[in-house]
This record gives structure tokens, sequence and C-alpha cells, in this order.
């Protein structure tokens, strides 16, 4: 315990109108103590009392929190704002309204002092989506290729790190920054660029709580999809720097096309829900995937066919 202590970790909190949640964030780290040495809470443009309350929550658990107030208006460019200022050697990035585990940080920080090559360890966690619980992640299928890590990490071949499940070092985190501006999927763009280079260990202990709103989450898609797209594909490009394969990076196209196109086919845009698929069809993929790409393609044809001939009959 005495050589965790001596160990502490920076702690990342982006947070916009986060008053409601961010005193469960705050008190589900209180366990951890003892080995956090400050926490970074970026206050985004909050119009509710999101640093008072937090302000209160801390002093109330003794926890080092300082607010870093800031104008961002993204969650990304937030995190920015803290990792330019980490002091502590690992860093610990959770959002607002997302939940620790007890004893997760801890068991992080343990297996990093216990393997000291690795700069970065993930743990599990669990998928909470609109307040039910869907999914349990556990880390699987590293290797000591952080190159192929990060690959087979874009391709969906891992699975997934989650924003509260990662423990990273600031010397491995150095100058890289989440990219801004972006709808969606700026961790795994920052996560992909981190295992690059990274010398990954795992635990399979759950560390946090990922909550999901699954219409906030498809929102992101509808809005500009087609600009929101390639402002974010031109970031996905740039991981090209990291000498990760193209394929890969076009690989992560396809999914991310498959997952605009399933949102659009639900609300009923079957155009834009095609296009999409088409981007999807074009990029390397899983036979899985594949086959995803066929049936939601074969269900556009057949709502269109019953569109056209409802049509036809109202008019007869």
């Amino acid at each position: 315990m005495r050589g965790l202590q001596l160990t502490r970790v920076s702690v990342v909190i982006p947070a916009h109108n986060a008053a409601e949640t961010i005193l469960e964030t705050l008190a589900s780290l209180s366990t951890e103590a003892a080995i956090i040495g400050e926490i970074l809470m970026v206050d985004d443009a909050s119009t509710d009392d999101t640093a008072g309350a937090a302000q209160r929550i801390a002093a109330k658990f003794a926890l080092p929190l300082r607010v870093l107030p800031a104008n961002c208006r993204d969650a990304g460019a937030a995190r920015n704002v803290a990792l330019q200022q980490v002091a502590c050697p690992w860093v610990y990035l959770i959002d607002a309204d997302d939940l620790h585990l007890e004893g997760g940080l801890r068991a992080l920080l343990r297996r990093a002092t216990r393997q000291p090559k690795a700069d970065m360890v993930a743990g599990a966690y669990k998928r909470l989506v609109d307040g039910q619980d869907r999914s349990f992640k556990v880390p699987e299928g590293y290797k000591a290729d952080c190159l192929a890590n990060a690959a087979a990490y874009l391709k969906g071949d891992l699975r997934s790190a989650a924003v509260g499940s990662v423990l990273a070092s600031r010397d491995l985190i150095g100058e890289t920054r989440f990219a801004v501006s972006l709808a969606y999927d700026e961790d795994t763009l920052f996560w992909g660029r981190l295992m690059s280079r990274a010398a990954m260990a795992i635990i399979p202990d759950p560390v946090m709580i990922y909550k999901v709103s699954s219409e906030r989450s498809d929102n992101r898609f509808v809005s500009n999809p087609v600009r929101r797209f390639l402002d974010w594909r031109r970031e996905l490009r740039k991981l090209a720097d990291c000498h990760i394969p193209l394929s890969a990076l076009k690989t992560r196209e396809g999914l991310v096309s498959l997952k605009i196109a399933r949102v659009h086919y639900a609300r009923g845009d079957l155009d834009k829900a095609s296009r999409f698929l088409d981007v999807a069809a074009a990029a390397p993929k899983r036979w899985t995937d594949a086959w995803r790409v066929v049936r939601y393609r074969v269900k556009i044809a057949s709502r269109r066919i019953s569109a056209s001939t409802s049509r036809m009959q109202s008019t007869a």
C-alpha cells in the first residue's frame, strides 16, 4: 500500500452542466483518495452550479479538487486543458456522469507497479445503457506489439477501452491530445494514438460504470452527418503518422459508417442510410460486418418497395 501512496494519480474530468451528476462521480472516487494527487475538473462553460457542487462534495471527502474554468464547449478540448496541467506520474480520465468502482484505481495502479515496463493499463467496465445493464467489457487480446494493438483496437478486434477504464502514464501521454470539435469517437483516436507506442497491461476487474444514453449517442450521427463524418475521417487519417496501417484506418471508417447508417435507417432516412452503407461496403471488414451491410441493404430495399406499393395503392 505504501508504494501505491507514493505513486499518485492525476484525475481529469471534463464537465459541462454536470451539477446533478458530478456529485456521484466525485463521491465514487472518494475511496481512492490516498492515491489521488489531484483532481482537475474542467468546468466547460457550465450555466448551472457544476463548480460549486463539485467543490462542496470534494470538501466533504477531502478530495484534492482543482476547478479549471474553460469555454471549450467540447469534451476533447476540455480534457486537453487539464492534460496540459497534470502533475502526477499517472493520469486517469473519467467523465462527469460516469462512476468509478471502489478499488478500481488501486487495481490499475497495482498492475502498473507490478509490470514496470507498462505505461498504459486497461481494466474492465460495466456498460449501463438507458439505466439498464447491457454488457460487461473485459479487455482481451492485447499483445506485446504496440502497433498491432493499435490496429486491432481501431478495427474492433479488441475489447474497447473507455474513458474511465484506462490508466496511462504522463510520460506516455506527453504532448498527445484529443482531437477537438468532433461529434464522436475522439476518445478512440486518442487511445489508438497512445496504443501505437504503449506497453499495455490489462486487469480483468471492473473499474468503472460507463453510462450511455442511446438517444444522445444516436443524435451525434444525425446533425450534419456528412460534414461531421468527413471531419472525423480527416482526424482518423492523421493516425497514419503513428505508422498504423491504412487498412486498419479504413476498417474503422467502415465501422463508423455502419453505425451512422443504422441510426438513419432507424429514423427513416433511407437515402442517408444507403449512402453511408456504400462507404461501409467499400471498407475492409470482418464477415460479421459485411453481413450487416447486406442485411441493411435488404431492409432498405424492402422498405422502399413497401413505400412505393403504398403510394401506388393510394393513387389508384
